[in-house]
């Protein structure tokens, strides 16, 4: 952030900015949060067909990188010359824990853009829980992946920021701080874990987003956006910066108390789409969740990307006929899909 950023930015501001955060969030929850129909003052956003492609991975390993490729190669992107962001979810290390989006999946993704044009591909994230961002990426092995494919990582909780516009008027922030990487990409790729989430109910590749925030201005971890209400920052957030793909790790998954201390759920997954709603809504069947149950999906819905079948091609392989649900919250029994 520059001199002049962080002036503008003052403690007063701050103090000023927390307070009506504070007041205007209190009570906003999954049931509180009626988000309303504010889509009706937005421009419609939808693409006319949106694509998901689901595809089977065993494992992780290094069949992913052509698995990766090949999935890719179904959309015919034109991302040559292009610089790419991948924007994978890293929140912490727990040894054994289903928590981040795997380095592998990453480095996969990675490669598959290389070698499809993109003049370069950089890694960023500004994770919301652990502050000292360079010990996550060496704990989860991370750090390894990149180093050995010689990729670029950039902190976006403390990268040069610039002041933009929100896109969307859900938490009635009217600004948005966002990095300089994030800002100056081509192609911008979410890469969420499949998981479900003790305030949101799932975290897809919406939810992801938030780690685009950077906590050198908003603090750990985010704590003002979500004082604003879960759903409506999500929702600000994504109108702003919104991904042009999806890269979701699915291939071991997370249920019950996510994001964070839920149990492995081996899905062997990997969903890839050019609509991040759409994508979403496909994870959350996968996960014989109901997405329209879900406020931040729902409302999406509405203006920013495709939930429908007649609207979305399915590439790749079929979504299966049955699914058993995740375990979810007792408050979040209302998105099982019986």
């Amino acid at each position: 952030m520059s001199s002049k950023s962080r002036h503008e930015l003052s403690s007063m501001e701050r103090r000023r900015f927390v307070t009506t955060a504070v007041a205007a969030g209190a009570g906003l929850g999954i049931a509180g949060a009626q988000l309303l129909p504010r889509h009706a003052f937005l421009k419609d956003r939808r693409q006319k067909k949106s694509q998901v492609a689901v595809v089977s991975a065993a494992g992780y390993s290094d069949r992913l990188d052509e698995l990766v490729l090949d999935a890719l190669r179904l959309f015919r992107l034109d991302i040559k010359g292009k610089s790419v962001l991948l924007k994978p979810n890293l929140v912490e290390h727990a040894p054994g824990s289903a928590i981040n989006t795997h380095p592998m999946v990453v480095g996969a993704a990675a490669s598959a853009f290389l070698r499809l044009g993109a003049c370069r591909v950089v890694v960023g994230e500004g994770p919301g829980h652990e502050r000292d961002t360079y010990l996550v990426l060496v704990e989860t092995g991370l750090e390894e992946q990149l180093r050995t494919r010689k990729l670029r990582f950039v902190d976006l909780n403390r990268d040069e920021l610039t002041r933009r516009r929100t896109c969307a008027r859900y938490t009635g922030i009217e600004h948005l701080w966002l990095p300089q990487t994030v800002l100056q990409a081509d192609f911008i790729v979410s890469m969420p874990k499949l998981k479900t989430h003790h305030w949101a109910g799932v975290t897809l590749s919406m939810k992801n987003m938030f780690g685009v925030i950077p906590g050198v201005a908003y603090r750990w971890p985010k704590n003002v956006l979500h004082w604003r209400g879960i759903h409506e920052s999500i929702l600000d957030i994504v109108a702003t910066v919104t991904p042009h793909f999806v890269v979701a790790d699915g291939i071991v998954a997370m249920e019950g108390n996510g994001p964070l201390h839920g149990s492995h759920r081996e899905l062997g997954k990997v969903i890839l789409a050019d609509d991040a709603v759409a994508a979403d809504f496909t994870c959350c069947r996968l996960m014989g969740l109901r997405p329209e149950n879900v406020p931040h999906l729902a409302a999406a819905a509405h203006w920013l990307g495709n939930r429908d079948g007649s609207r979305i091609a399915q590439l790749g392989e079929a979504l299966p006929a049955t699914v058993r649900p995740f375990a979810v919250l007792p408050e979040f029994t209302g998105l099982v899909d019986t």
